[in-house]
């Protein structure tokens, strides 16, 4: 098991305690800690932790590069033949080994996502959590009706063996945010299974407060899903594009407008999101999620818009994406958002 961690002591901590007390034999798994550059180093308390699990702990450190090249170090580190990985703020139950060892029999090759619920103490959370929260319950829904693909995978609770892996390069530390989606990708087009198992969970909290920080990851999302678009342009569900045409009708005109005046329009987005958290008290939360879910797609479009630069350059990105999603499949990837929920920066 792989983990990347970064200023979480405490939740990585109440983590790897809960991994103590798997069904699995300790003797049958592995746990690996990359530290990315912590302000405060997490090697000494938790080597004096490992002393107490009944498991193998392994801890690395790093100067900080960011969670893929975190996650990559830990995989590399990593003797198992099968690679799961979660992030360093999730809680997990006695059986979550199990339930994913259980979905990679001898001679597969899969790539497993397991289910992401809340935290108990959601409600507790920023609206923006809450929001994300909502869209991973909606994409479980999905994926446990069928039709996994590697475009939809997830960091936060995935396994894989470790030789396919290795085998198409890893997580690329270029891509700061959406290094998940695209190492689904490359999995998927090498002939792996995509599959999904709602029974393998983990609770998910966060410690997530800063809104100007959530508007941030919305931005560099579309500057990275862009990104990810021109090596994968055969994916139509990963061009940011898309959005213009998947969203509400009765929202496009925002999204239009955040486009033509980036930064004219910035106001609009806190705006709404100030209706959002109007309307969330109010109790309306299926509105404050809508509203939330534009303000999000507005900033995440503004990414995309700074990335293409040209106006030239914007025509040409969504006329291939109309062309991909023609030619392709018209499944749309769930949810306006990607979230990256490590604790590694």
């Amino acid at each position: 098991m792989v983990m990347a961690t970064y200023n979480r002591l405490a939740l990585l901590t109440r983590l790897l305690e809960q991994l103590g007390r798997q069904t699995l034999p300790p003797s049958d798994y592995e746990v690996v800690v990359v530290d990315d550059g912590s302000k405060e180093p997490v090697r000494e308390p938790l080597e004096a932790l490992a002393k107490t699990l009944p498991y193998r702990l392994w801890v690395e450190g790093q100067q900080n590069a960011g969670a893929a090249a975190a996650r990559h170090r830990g995989v590399t580190r990593a003797r198992g033949d099968i690679v799961l990985i979660t992030d360093d703020d999730m809680q997990v139950p006695e059986d979550f080994l199990q339930r994913h060892l259980e979905q990679h029999p001898p001679g597969s090759r899969h790539v497993i996502l397991g289910r992401i619920d809340p935290d108990p103490a959601i409600q507790d959370m920023p609206l923006f959590e809450r929001w994300y929260a909502y869209l991973h319950d909606r994409l479980a829904q999905r994926l446990d009706a069928g039709g996994a693909r590697g475009f939809n995978l997830y960091t936060g609770n995935v396994s894989f063996r470790r030789e396919d892996y290795l085998a198409v390069g890893g997580f690329d530390p270029a891509l700061k945010q959406s290094e998940d989606i695209e190492l689904g990708i490359r999995l998927e087009k090498a002939g792996c299974r995509v599959g999904f198992c709602g029974a393998a969970y983990v609770l998910h909290g966060s410690d997530h407060t800063s809104f100007e920080k959530w508007l941030a990851r919305a931005h560099r999302y579309g500057i990275m899903d862009s990104r990810l678009s021109d090596r994968h342009a055969d994916v139509p569900q990963v061009d940011p594009w898309r959005m213009l045409f998947e969203m509400n009708a009765l929202a496009r005109p925002l999204l239009a407008t955040a486009v033509v005046l980036p930064g004219p329009t910035r106001p609009v987005t806190e705006a709404l999101m100030g209706a959002a958290r109007l309307a969330d008290r109010l109790g309306l939360e299926q509105v404050a999620f809508k509203s939330t879910s534009v303000a999000y797609t507005m900033e995440y479009l503004r990414g995309a818009r700074a990335e293409a630069g040209s106006w030239r350059e914007v025509a040409r990105r969504i006329a291939r994406y109309r062309r991909a999603s023609a030619e392709g499949e018209a499944e749309p990837r769930p949810g306006p958002a990607r979230k990256d929920v490590s604790g590694a920066s």
